[in-house]
């Protein structure tokens, strides 16, 4: 009974998610308006280049990886580790948060190195990650908050709701904060708190150890170029469309910051928390409304499922490649 709750809440909840946030965007939304919007609005030859960057991405990924993986001693081949970083998006189309676990083995059974070990640098490497969007959304909400300042005052009630949400945030990051630290530095013996407390010092330790590793520079380097190159799939990509095209950087930005942290939610593969982020943030700047509810609004739609639907179409296909490659590796072993 506890297997089967454990496995609910690992593969249950990300469907439930998907499918609810699905069902709440695109009940009121004509699917013909889409399918027009989809086949007179969009010049698909710009998604050429959206691949192309896309790709790139996931080769500086492996190169920054691969700088942390080298501190420790594992010296892995650059397609070797590029092939994880496509295995892992894919995994994670499947099911959701198991790409690193994926990765990290893989990457330990080949180099017949630590499980552990090899999962320190995985974890430095998405803490990376974690700290780059927290800094984006700050400069981009700072930027762009006459926008969201105007959604909020469309009425009282909204006014309300941002301030509380405003509070809210505040005060759960300062609860956060202080339970990290007091967990860190407890000495508690309680089997929760110990396992906690290991946990957040290894977290620490793998992010830690990027300040001290040989190649830091390049490390933010390539992390510069791997974000970079996020956002320049979705600015290319609103390119494609005739309503997205005269944007600017600023809404791009804005819709970058808003589907990363749509990512964050647990889903298959971004599936419903990106298409609401992105639809939320194409409404802050009068593409449709939010939530969508008339055959207008089936504009913001079809941006969010296409841009959508080519990224995870690139990562089955990457995917396939990846686990052919695989075997064809080990059969020559």
């Amino acid at each position: 009974m506890k297997d089967i709750i454990s496995k609910l809440f690992k593969y249950g909840i990300p469907i439930a998610i998907s499918v609810g946030l699905a069902w709440f965007l695109y009940k009121n939304v004509d699917l013909e308006a889409i399918k027009t919007s989809l086949s007179q609005d969009v010049n698909y030859w710009w998604f050429i280049p959206v691949i192309v960057v896309s790709i790139l991405s996931h080769v500086f990924r492996a190169l920054r990886w691969r700088l942390q993986l080298r501190a420790i001693n594992i010296d892995a081949p650059l397609w070797v580790l590029v092939n994880s970083i496509f295995g892992t998006y894919f995994v994670n189309l499947l099911f959701p948060r198991l790409g690193e676990v994926w990765r990290t083995g893989y990457i330990a059974q080949r180099q017949k190195a630590p499980f552990a070990t090899v999962l320190g640098s995985m974890v430095g490497d998405r803490l990376s990650d974690t700290v780059t969007v927290l800094a984006l959304t700050v400069v981009t909400f700072f930027l762009a908050q006459d926008k969201f300042r105007m959604f909020f005052a469309a009425s009282d009630k909204g006014q309300s709701a941002a301030s509380w949400t405003m509070w809210a945030l505040v005060a759960v990051g300062i609860l956060g904060l202080a339970a990290l630290v007091w967990l860190y530095r407890s000495t508690s013996q309680n089997k929760i708190v110990a396992r906690l407390r290991g946990i957040v010092r290894d977290l620490w330790q793998g992010l830690a150890a990027i300040a001290h590793m040989d190649g830091k520079w390049m490390f933010l380097i390539y992390t510069l170029l791997i974000w970079g190159c996020y956002f320049m799939q979705l600015y290319i990509a609103s390119k494609a469309f005739t309503f997205t095209a005269e944007l600017g950087v600023l809404p791009v930005l804005v819709l970058f910051v808003l589907s990363s942290i749509g990512m964050a939610v647990p889903s298959n593969g971004g599936l419903g928390p990106w298409q609401f982020a992105i639809i939320f943030g194409l409404s802050l700047y009068g593409v449709g409304a939010f939530p969508p509810s008339t055959p207008y609004d089936a504009q913001a739609s079809a941006f969010s499922w296409l841009v959508w639907g080519v990224q995870q179409l690139l990562i089955i296909v990457l995917g396939i490649y990846t686990f052919v490659s695989i075997a064809l590796d080990k059969k020559k072993d």
